[in-house]
């Protein structure tokens, strides 16, 4: 059976920037790889990008939204800060910056006429469920392959908006929260779409699957400490961080063991005590620099040797 490709980026907020400078650079040194791919799954700052991708936009037009247009999406005013006491009782910031990028790049573009299939995940803070046995909240993928399940009808520009409402950030939307809480790092997901027989008819064996994984960097963080005796107050702001490193670790895990060699993952590393939020904006000169920095052998070779 003939391969079947899936490209995987992760979340990171502005940190999406060296996810598009990354595949520009791949694009360069392995032209038309990007044509090939055959299922586009993202979370967050990757969904947007993925969608794009799928669009029909280039690396460097997307990079364009994060390098010219990232300060504008980040961007807190003294007024807002004054609403919301700080970020204490309200998200960062709000997010009509951002529904304007959307709209001038997806306008009203539904999934079902995207060129490429897609995997977007986010998370459904309430069904709505009538049923009260059954009304809770739970993960969402966002898809337009066909099937009862299928998303097609959902705008993109919407759906950027529900996987990228990253918690204390942005304020949800529509219901959805950012799906970096179940999926930062979609690769599982995606492996799990791809064998959906309400979608395809005769999913693809393990065997014919390649995966190339992007992240948007690894800090090294780390606790000090054999024995935290901490309450809410001190573990509110690292826990989210935790959640997200620790599940991209697992799906990464998980890639490894299924696919072998079909699989790789590129995840540079920041140097040491570099760390660079999802809304810091102040370093994209600095993260300019480090992606161009970023060794692509090893994922150049390997796509050229498993990809085509």
């Amino acid at each position: 059976m003939a391969k079947y490709r899936i490209l995987s980026l992760d979340g990171g907020g502005i940190r999406g920037l060296l996810t598009t400078i990354m595949l520009e650079r791949l694009e360069s040194i392995n032209p038309n790889w990007l044509e090939k791919v055959d299922l586009l799954a993202g979370t967050s700052t990757g969904g947007i990008i993925a969608l794009g991708l799928a669009k029909g936009l280039t690396p460097t037009q997307l990079r364009e939204l994060y390098e010219q247009k990232g300060s504008k999406i980040f961007d807190d005013s003294w007024m807002d800060d004054l609403k919301d006491i700080g970020g204490l009782a309200g998200a960062d910031y709000d997010n009509k910056n951002l529904k304007e990028e959307l709209d001038k790049i997806f306008g009203d573009t539904k999934l079902r006429s995207l060129q490429k299939k897609v995997l977007i995940p986010a998370f459904d803070l309430d069904n709505e469920s009538k049923n009260e046995k059954k009304r809770s909240w739970s993960p969402k993928f966002f898809h337009n392959f066909s099937g009862s399940d299928t998303d097609g009808g959902k705008l993109a520009r919407e759906v950027a908006l529900c996987t990228s409402a990253a918690p204390t950030y942005f304020p949800s939307f529509d219901g959805y929260i950012d799906g970096g809480v179940v999926a930062n790092n979609p690769s599982v997901a995606a492996l799990a779409q791809s064998q959906d027989t309400r979608a395809i008819a005769l999913p693809p064996k393990m065997k014919d699957i390649v995966l190339l994984s992007i992240s948007t960097g690894k800090s090294l963080v780390y606790i000090e400490g054999k024995t935290l005796d901490w309450g809410y107050a001190q573990w509110v702001k690292p826990i989210i961080q935790i959640m997200m490193d620790g599940i991209m670790g697992v799906a990464d895990f998980q890639c490894r063991q299924i696919l072998r060699n079909n699989y790789f993952r590129i995840e540079p590393v920041f140097p040491p005590n570099e760390v660079i939020k999802l809304d810091d904006v102040k370093k994209i000169p600095e993260l300019i620099s480090f992606a161009n920095e970023v060794n692509l052998t090893e994922a150049s070779e390997w796509l050229t040797k498993y990809w085509k």
